[in-house]
């Protein structure tokens, strides 16, 4: 496996591939389920890249960006046991040489402003501008992506199709610890009572599924009584809501395809998760 810091490092290199190339973006501290995105790339493309770049732009202020685990050492010896082919993991002087202030940047309206974007402003103007330049330096065919953060997943997808980039975005299912926590970096945040507690996030999400699909009850009503259940559990919420899937708009009675998204407070620990879902099935 080979380590690029560069892009000009990375660029000799991709111009000496053959076959297809997909590109797993990080910003490490990998854990199970980011091994699965590159099982998942493996099956697709004939190379796997994995990029390593915890980028500030998509950090806002008294975010954590500063205490962001970095485990690039670690995290290079599991790709490495898994077969990926390069990791790049480059500096942020060198993905955004004239500084964040001159960066031009890209925004995908409609879907960034609301959910995590309204709680986060100029979050996904970041993980937009930073996947696009990751596109461009990597060049790959294919790009996966989890779908534990739904929104990010869909904004890709439109930002994908928008602007012509020549490459299948594929999204895997969220992976879960056996108690149906999914995995995420931030999960190391919590304390051992607030991991126990955690899981009562996907259960309200599997909750609010199940009354709409199976118990005819008012979404509205199943969010409403969602939202005092988490409370009453020690969640502080940010939002939890019903939309649809494809471009996380306000769920109408008409619309069969639907997704639960939440974001919520265990301790200072910010949690996201989310249940697509049929309205009918």
């Amino acid at each position: 496996m080979q380590l690029f810091n560069s892009r000009e490092e990375l660029r000799a290199w991709r111009r000496q591939q053959k076959g297809t190339l997909a590109l797993v973006p990080t910003m490490g501290n990998l854990h199970e389920g980011h091994l699965k995105l590159v099982e998942i790339a493996q099956q697709h493309a004939d190379q796997v890249v994995v990029s390593i770049f915890v980028n500030p732009m998509q950090f806002g202020t008294n975010e954590d960006l500063d205490s962001y685990p970095r485990t690039l050492d670690a995290d290079c010896q599991a790709l490495a046991e898994r077969g990926v082919n390069a990791v790049f993991a480059p500096q942020v002087s060198d993905v955004y040489p004239r500084g964040l202030d001159a960066q031009t940047s890209i925004e995908v309206p409609h879907i960034s402003d609301i959910l995590c974007g309204a709680s986060r402003p100029g979050h996904f103007r970041g993980v937009a501008t930073v996947v696009a330049k990751l596109f461009n330096m990597v060049q790959p065919d294919v790009a996966i992506f989890g779908q534990k953060d739904y929104q990010q997943l869909q904004i890709i997808r439109l930002m994908t199709e928008d602007l012509s980039f020549p490459v299948e975005i594929i999204g895997m299912s969220t992976e879960r610890a056996s108690d149906g926590l999914a995995l995420s970096s931030r999960n190391g945040y919590l304390s051992t009572s607030e991991r126990r507690l955690a899981p009562v996030l996907y259960q309200v999400l599997q909750s609010i599924a199940h009354a709409i699909q199976h118990d005819n009850i008012d979404p509205e009503q199943a969010l409403a009584e969602a939202r005092i259940a988490l409370q009453e559990s020690g969640f502080r919420m940010d939002y939890l809501e019903l939309k649809r899937q494809d471009d996380l708009q306000p769920a109408t009675a008409d619309d069969e395809q639907l997704v639960v998204l939440v974001a919520a407070y265990l301790g200072s620990t910010r949690l996201i998760d989310n249940l697509p879902f049929s309205r009918n099935n």
